[in-house]
């Protein structure tokens, strides 16, 4: 959510954040509505105060006076009962169409139009190159028995996959190796909950907006979602909440399932594992004092963690300052991680390191007193540290042998107990 006083004061600058960014938001009309609601919840604040000084007026009058009295307050009471209605509903309007102003990217970020302008920044290690004819990751997956896709989609539709054996052995590897190096780093660990409210993914800015991309339970439990990342409820954890400010940074970590209906990629990356439904996802999260130079720092720390992991792996990358047509709805600036996949010739997204500054916070009412006693809205950031399947398709696909097996990157060797080698089967 955007400072509402500083939009007021400056509504061009608004105007260019959301055509920057592509969301069709037009902040005059906003501006008006924003008028007309002050102006009314003016006037109703006004007809509920003069209400309440009737009531106590009422208990000094008698008789005629009493009676007279009475009749007007039944007739203002019909008045403040229609004023309430009518009010409630230009707020729900109101708290609506704030909550579609996106934030502002900061000036570092580049501005473009989607994706194809993101810019690249730097490159780390090499791309590998094979004296054979490589196999993708669903072809080695399937030599190597370690995963199904026919009968995942058989079972669960599009999207969906079976990991076996020592396909769910290594992802379970790539998992725990993520968690034990933030947890070493000072990382709070997490099970979060799967299931979260409306107002978590609104208030970290998911939604309105990105309801199509969430999987929504039926009317048993229509306020409820499947997460897309634990994100939502490592944020949504201190919602409403005031912070001690010695306490901070917090700095947390999940690890769970995740959820994505991938509305509106129909013919998009069908083939593999690249884009699929459900997921596990190693995510990290710091809430911090309201400092842009402690969010930058902050922001160089987690996408440090990510790329410590990625160089750790073995896979060669690039990271790329996310252009203004790419970024979401809170957030202000990101950086991508983009592995190497042989089978695409490319790199391609793996990791999305994000800086909100207050946004999340002013949504989630996360705050914490200043020196001087003030309650002030912290900052917070997030990034993927690893994210599975998606990290399978590089870690199979560099580290395949002509014989058509694997070998397992040597940090991950302890948590497969020693093993080496995937090989195929049959």
């Amino acid at each position: 959510m955007i400072d509402l006083k500083h939009l007021r004061e400056n509504p061009e600058y608004y105007q260019i954040a959301c055509n920057n960014k592509g969301f069709s938001v037009d902040i005059q009309a906003f501006l008006d509505l924003d008028t007309e609601y002050r102006a009314q919840k003016t006037s109703f604040e006004e007809l509920r105060a003069k209400q309440n000084a009737s009531n106590k007026e009422l208990k000094k009058l008698k008789g005629e006076d009493k009676a007279q009295k009475l009749s007007e307050m039944k007739a203002l009471a019909d008045e403040v009962k229609q004023a309430s209605q009518a009010f409630k509903e230009l707020e729900e309007k109101w708290n609506l169409e704030q909550r579609r102003i996106p934030a502002p990217a900061l000036e570092k970020a580049p501005v473009g139009k989607d994706d194809t302008e993101n810019v690249e920044i730097r490159k780390w290690g090499e791309v590998p190159s094979f004296t054979f004819k490589p196999k993708d990751h669903v072809e080695l997956g399937n030599r190597l028995g370690i995963l199904d896709i026919e009968r995942g989609v058989k079972i669960s539709g599009a999207r969906n996959y079976f990991l076996i054996g020592d396909g769910a052995r290594l992802q379970s590897a790539v998992m725990r190796y993520a968690v034990d190096m933030l947890c070493d780093r000072g990382y709070t660990l997490f099970d979060p909950p799967l299931l979260v409210r409306y107002e978590a993914m609104a208030g970290t800015g998911y939604f309105p907006g990105g309801e199509e991309q969430a999987y929504h339970l039926d009317e048993r439990d229509d306020e409820m979602y499947l997460i897309g990342t634990s994100e939502v409820p490592l944020c949504a954890f201190h919602t409403k909440e005031i912070l001690p400010q010695e306490d901070l940074p917090r700095k947390y970590v999940g690890f769970s399932p995740c959820f994505r209906r991938e509305a509106g990629t129909y013919g998009k990356d069908t083939h593999g594992l690249y884009r699929v439904h459900q997921f596990q996802k190693v995510e990290h999260v710091i809430i911090c004092k309201n400092d842009k130079e402690q969010s930058a720092a902050f922001h160089a720390e987690l996408l440090k963690n990510a790329e410590d992991l990625v160089q750790a792996l073995g896979l060669a990358y690039r990271v790329v300052d996310v252009c203004t047509g790419d970024l979401g709805m809170g957030q202000v600036y990101k950086n991508d991680i983009e592995t190497w996949m042989p089978s695409r010739k490319a790199y391609s997204e793996t990791h999305s390191c994000s800086t909100f500054h207050d946004f999340q916070a002013r949504r989630l009412g996360i705050r914490y007193k200043d020196d001087e006693g003030r309650n002030i809205f912290c900052h917070t950031l997030n990034n993927t540290c690893v994210a599975s399947p998606r990290i399978l398709i590089p870690l199979l696909e560099a580290y395949q042998q002509e014989d058509g097996s694997v070998v397992i990157p040597e940090v991950l060797r302890s948590y497969m107990k020693g093993q080496e080698v995937l090989e195929p089967v049959g």
